[in-house]
């Protein structure tokens, strides 16, 4: 790696849930020189302001504990992000990556020099695809964690200049994936390996699959093409997408109601089908009393479902 990248010999992967993060993690796992393990939201989640972990909610955090129990003979007391990192990267190979979903500018100012890749993906497609993930019931509400990751990237810029970082989208991921991982690894000062292209010999993901692009396409009205667009607004252009050529629709206040009970009916839905009907309420209530501890097993519970379910 180029002297002037961080010294903690790693690099992030900066991109929004559902935009192709985990298939290009695995690609890049699977480079001998390179180790990239799970999504690491946890180095910044719970982060005080003075830059120490609140420590309660980071040890609750239930993709930190299961990076945790990879080291059972060495426990990290009072871990720091840097800590986090040399870990990972000890594990092997010259590189570690660092997957985020959030909270880029915090992950910048803990790692210096660090570059970034920033894997983008039609926010379309990211909005039908949370549907999918019981985390929005209306794709009008399925684009706004696209919208938040987005932003991030955008008050980061000032603070990551050009040869820092390295925009890919997850179409020509999908459709060149040699070309496109190459580029990476000519980024982050690697050659390019084939076995980055044998990732699905070890996992349950399959080969790049163009038919995984441009679903929106297919699998939404003009309608709700049209919500979606009208919320993104210019943010679409400025991903390098182009608009569907649909009306803009910017729902007044009686069709955000509907939509909303829309998007909360079907959210509840999925939650009572997936974890059963006490567990959610359960949890949710108690949430909203101020009473969380109450509702731990019940989460416990909804989390050993959740972990079932992860592909």
């Amino acid at each position: 790696m180029n002297d002037h990248h961080d010294p903690t010999r790693a690099f992030i992967l900066f991109g929004a849930l559902r935009s192709g993060t985990s298939l290009l993690r695995l690609m890049l796992n699977a480079h001998p020189k390179i180790t990239c393990p799970s999504e690491m939201d946890f180095l910044v989640d719970h982060l005080n302001a003075d830059g120490h972990y609140d420590l309660a909610e980071l040890r609750a955090d239930r993709i930190y504990r299961a990076h945790e129990a990879l080291y059972p003979k060495n426990p990290l007391p009072n871990p720091t992000p840097q800590s986090l990192v040399d870990r990972i990267a000890g594990q092997g190979g010259d590189l570690a990556g660092i997957i985020l979903h959030r909270n880029l500018s915090e992950a910048l100012a803990q790692f210096e020099s660090i570059p970034v890749v920033h894997l983008v993906r039609d926010p379309r497609d990211v909005a039908r695809s949370s549907l999918g993930m019981g985390w929005a019931g209306h794709v009008y509400y399925g684009v706004d964690h696209w919208i938040d990751t987005i932003s991030d990237w955008k008050a980061a810029m000032p603070a990551l200049p050009e040869d820092r970082r390295l925009v890919v989208a997850y179409e020509e991921l999908i459709k060149a994936p040699q070309e496109t991982l190459a580029a990476i690894c000519t980024f982050v000062g690697l050659p390019f390996d084939p076995a980055m292209l044998t990732y699905d010999s070890g996992s349950s993901y399959g080969k790049p699959d163009p038919s995984l692009t441009t679903q929106w396409k297919r699998k939404q009205s003009a309608h709700e093409v049209g919500l979606v667009e009208g919320k993104i607004g210019d943010l679409l252009q400025e991903a390098g997408y182009d608009d569907s050529g649909f009306p803009i629709i910017k729902p007044g206040p009686i069709q955000r109601t509907w939509i909303w009970l829309r998007h909360k009916q079907r959210q509840w839905s999925w939650r009572i089908d997936r974890y059963g009907l006490f567990d959610p309420i359960f949890a949710n209530s108690v949430e909203r009393l101020g009473l969380p501890q109450l509702g731990r097993k019940a989460r416990a519970r909804m989390e050993a479902t959740k972990i079932e379910n992860l592909k």
